[in-house]
């Protein structure tokens, strides 16, 4: 009867701790937004896009589909395939060229006269394809930010 009261412990202690394994890394929606816009000669934009991992584990972003609104004109469509391997809690950027509508870069031009005190507000939404740390295959992260650009004071045709 001593040994069964010993060994029945023992052996639920055995349990809890063979069903302990290693913590599963949170993983959350990526935040996307324009670090840079530079009007190239053409007339067409070149983005810079900053991709921020809110993750807790690194994420091997593969895609980015989505759209681009500056203010409240028709928005222009943001796609790009890459291979890009971001650190846990950190980000990094790729380059899109976009051709805008001929009102976004009317609305472009009426801030540029004015420096940094202009300022025009864009929004960025869609889906980015990217694979957690910890699993096997990609999946699809929906993100949706606004924010605003300003022209750089002393670099002609750039906003940040």
């Amino acid at each position: 009867m001593r040994l069964l009261r010993w060994i029945t412990p023992i052996f639920l202690l055995g349990l809890a701790l063979a069903a302990c394994g290693p913590a599963k890394k949170s993983v959350y929606p990526p935040n996307i937004s324009i670090q840079q816009l530079v009007v190239l000669p053409g007339g067409q934009w070149r983005l810079t896009v900053r991709i921020q991992n809110n993750s807790y584990g690194e994420m091997d972003f593969k895609s980015l589909d989505g759209q681009l609104q500056i203010a409240n004109l028709v928005p222009i469509r943001l796609h790009s395939t890459f291979a890009l391997d971001i650190p846990t809690l950190a980000g990094d950027v790729i380059q899109l060229d976009v051709l805008p509508t001929a009102a976004m870069t009317d609305a472009l031009k009426v801030i540029a006269g004015k420096g940094s005190s202009g300022s025009l507000a864009y929004r960025v939404s869609g889906s980015t394809s990217a694979k957690p740390e910890e699993e096997d295959k990609p999946r699809n992260f929906d993100f949706n930010g606004n924010d605003w650009i300003s022209p750089v004071p002393g670099i002609a045709n750039t906003y940040r």
